[in-house]
């Protein structure tokens, strides 16, 4: 399941206070600006707006923006005279919480003889290759299916885009936990 947040046609700049104070008081410069830039590679982005959301800046554009143009833009917010680049982290697209669950997993793990938790989980997650490039965004809940059940649910949501590709490209995969094979 995914929950809506911001447009994807929307670039979130995330700078620090003193540095979004700067960049906000010439906002019409910098979408003159970024829309140059973005021109000059031969883009077909515009920049539309640049608005205080939350605390961020977020640029938004006509389409959605490629990794190219974010560089492009990055690479302009980071040239702007006052503002200080080191504080400027990588520009994002607005990003989902999906939720999955993994089911199949032994409530008692095999190697330690003591129940799963969630930092267990957590490091098995971590450990596993078909969760590369998946940010966990809160610690996984793992519940014992019955009293006399032996195996668990764990429910876990992740970080993932509009689309909803990133779970996915989880759902109804397996992977190993110790020598059991569990599935999401």
């Amino acid at each position: 399941m995914t929950m809506k947040r911001l447009s994807r046609k929307q670039i979130i700049v995330p700078i620090n206070s003193e540095n979004t104070k700067n960049f906000m008081k010439d906002m019409n410069t910098h979408v003159t600006n970024i829309n140059r830039a973005l021109k000059n590679i031969k883009s077909d982005i515009t920049a539309d707006f640049i608005q205080l959301n939350n605390k961020e800046v977020v640029i938004t554009t006509n389409k959605v923006a490629g990794t190219l143009d974010l560089q492009t833009i990055e690479k302009y917010i980071k040239n702007i005279n006052n503002i200080e680049s080191n504080y400027v982290e990588a520009l994002k697209l607005p990003q989902l919480k999906s939720y999955l669950k993994i089911i199949s997993i032994f409530y008692i793990l095999e190697d330690a003889n003591l129940p799963i938790t969630a930092d267990m989980v957590k490091k098995i997650i971590k450990d596993n290759h078909i969760f590369n490039n998946i940010i966990l965004v809160l610690r996984p809940r793992v519940i014992k299916i019955s009293l006399k059940s032996d195996t668990s649910i764990i429910w876990f949501d992740i970080w993932d885009i509009q689309s909803g590709s990133r779970a996915k490209g989880l759902i109804n995969r397996y992977f190993n936990v110790g020598s059991y094979i569990a599935i999401i």
